[in-house]
C-alpha cells in the first residue's frame, strides 16, 4: 500500500495533465515546432509547457490537485483486490496470486493462464466497482481548474449525491470496467503465446543441436543459466504485452474519464470543451467521428490535426 501511494504522489502531475488533455482544454496556443523528422508543424503544449502553466495559475500545490480522493482509491483498491484473491480464491501451489508478480515459476499451461486471468479478472472488477465513486471525485476536481470551481472532496462527495444520486458516483464505468478486462486478457494471452511459441520453442530447438558440447565445456553450468534468461525474457514480454494491451484499449478510459466528468455542472464537463453526451456509446461515436479516440494517449510532440479546432485562453 505505501509503495502504491508513493507511485500515486509522483504520477499525479502526469495524470492531471492527461485528464486535462482528454477532455479538451488547451490553455496555450499552438506553437511552431519540428516533428521527429524535421519538418515544421504546428504542436500543442506538451506535459512539461502544461504542467508550467499550471504552476504558473495555482502555485506547484496546484499540480497535485485531485490528489487525496487518488490515494484513498488507490489504498482501498490495493486492499480490495488483495482480499478477493485471498477470500474467493484462497492461495495454493498451483497458482501464484498475480501474474508476472510472483516469485515462482511462471505458469506455461493454457488451462493454467485461463485460471489465473479470471481470479485477476474478478478482482481487479471488484476493485474498480468499490473504488470508482473516489475516481470519479479524483476526475471532477481536476477539471475543476478550466472554470476556477473550488469544490472540495467532501463538498464534492455531497454535491453528486444531492444532484445526480448514487448513479453519479458511478459515471463512466462500464467503459472502465470493459477496457480494464479487454486489457488484461489481451495482455495475459499475448504473454501465454509470445512465452509458449516464440520463446520456448526458439530456446528448445536451439540448445538441442549443442547440447552435449555445451556440458562438456561448462560442466552442467548452461541449464541454470537457461532457465535464468528464460524467466527474464518471460517477464519482459509481460510488459511489452501491458504496454500494447493498454494501448489498444486507451479508448475506453478515454471515454470513462469523459463520462465521469460530462454535464456534471462543471466549466469542463459542458460546451465548448466536451458536448452532452446521452451515453458512453454516444461519446465513443462522436470521438470516433471526430479522430480523436486516441487524444491524451501522448502528451509530447502533439501536432494539431488539420481541420481541428481548440479551445484555449
Amino acid at each position: 500500500v505505501l509503495l502504491g501511494s508513493g507511485l500515486t504522489v509522483l504520477s499525479q502531475p502526469l495524470m492531471y495533465v492527461k485528464v486535462l488533455v482528454q477532455v479538451g482544454y488547451e490553455p496555450l496556443p499552438p506553437t511552431l515546432g519540428r516533428n521527429i523528422f524535421g519538418r515544421q508543424v504546428y504542436q500543442l503544449p506538451g506535459l512539461f509547457s502544461y504542467a508550467k502553466h499550471i504552476v504558473k495559475v495555482d502555485g506547484r500545490a496546484g499540480l497535485f490537485k485531485g490528489l487525496a480522493p487518488r490515494l484513498c482509491s488507490s489504498a482501498i483498491g490495493t486492499v480490495v483486490h488483495s482480499k478477493v484473491l485471498q477470500g474467493l480464491f484462497p492461495p495454493d501451489s498451483s497458482f501464484p496470486l498475480q501474474p508476472g508478480a510472483s516469485k515462482k515459476e511462471p505458469v506455461s499451461s493454457l488451462e493454467q493462464v485461463l485460471k489465473e486471468t479470471s481470479r485477476e479478472m474478478v478482482a481487479r472488477s471488484a476493485a474498480t466497482l468499490i473504488t470508482h465513486p473516489f475516481h470519479v471525485i479524483t476526475l471532477r476536481c481536476m477539471v475543476q481548474f478550466i472554470g476556477r470551481e473550488t469544490n472540495g472532496t467532501l463538498s464534492a462527495f455531497a454535491t453528486i449525491y444531492r444532484e445526480e444520486g448514487i448513479l453519479g458516483f458511478f459515471a463512466g464505468l462500464i467503459p472502465r470496467l470493459l477496457g480494464d478486462i479487454l486489457s488484461l486478457w489481451l495482455c495475459n494471452m499475448l504473454a501465454y503465446l509470445i512465452n509458449t511459441y516464440a520463446l520456448e520453442n526458439g530456446v528448445g530447438s536451439a540448445r538441442d543441436p549443442g547440447a552435449g558440447s555445451s556440458r562438456g565445456c561448462s560442466g552442467g553450468a548452461v541449464a541454470p543459466l537457461q532457465v535464468s534468461t528464460m524467466t527474464e525474457m518471460k517477464s519482459y514480454s509481460q510488459a511489452v504485452t501491458g504496454f500494447f494491451a493498454s494501448m489498444l484499449t486507451y479508448p475506453f478510459v478515454l471515454v470513462s474519464n469523459l463520462m465521469a466528468v460530462n454535464n456534471c455542472g462543471l466549466a469542463g464537463g459542458l460546451l465548448p470543451y466536451a458536448p452532452t453526451y446521452s451515453s458512453w456509446l454516444d461519446c465513443w461515436s462522436q470521438l470516433h467521428r471526430e479522430g480523436n479516440m486516441s487524444r491524451g494517449n501522448s502528451l509530447f510532440f502533439r501536432k494539431v490535426p488539420v481541420g481541428k479546432r481548440y479551445v484555449w485562453e
